[in-house]
């Protein structure tokens, strides 16, 4: 099993006048980072990989601090790495019981290559800090359940396009 999460709000990036590496979160974002901790609380966890991104990092690091649990960063998890690394990291048996923080473009890419597989995506959606429990099997994902992000704030929802990689 692996916790897909797409990190928490970090405001906008058309307005962070700064890299967007280096863009991190916003007040409500922190909030949802730490709804990941009641979200999760339940879950075994073993390892915690991130994006280089500094929302990322925050997103997991109430979570790491609880579990005491080191945050390593992940170049396949940065927004601009091929959906495949994605793929090869959600599937490596070496990696049950992690979470990988992300982003929603890398999912987003990531769902529809999996619902074109045939696997069900319910609801279609993945908004920022929100978590995707995936389970893999010999190298496939074998099911898909969906986590809300905690607190349940206002910043969007399930309501974005299904997207298709033809």
């Amino acid at each position: 099993m692996v916790y897909l999460i797409r990190h928490a709000h970090a405001g906008n990036k058309h307005r962070w006048p700064g890299r967007d590496g280096d863009r991190p979160l916003s007040e409500s974002g922190h909030q949802e980072a730490h709804g990941l901790l009641a979200r999760l609380r339940d879950y075994p966890i073993t390892r915690i990989m991130a994006s280089p991104a500094l929302r990322c990092q925050q997103t997991v690091e109430p979570l790491s601090q609880r579990r005491a649990v080191p945050i390593e960063l992940v170049d396949a998890l940065s927004v601009d790495a091929p959906p495949v690394r994605l793929l090869q990291l959600v599937t490596d048996p070496g990696l049950h019981q992690a979470v990988l923080c992300g982003h929603g473009e890398q999912i987003g890419l990531l769902a529809g290559q999996l619902a074109d597989g045939g696997l069900p995506i319910e609801p279609w959606c993945w908004p920022k800090g929100s978590t995707w429990v995936l389970d893999a099997n010999d190298g496939q994902v074998t099911g898909a359940y969906y986590l809300a992000p905690l607190p349940l704030a206002d910043l969007g929802g399930c309501n974005e396009p299904k997207r298709s990689l033809t």
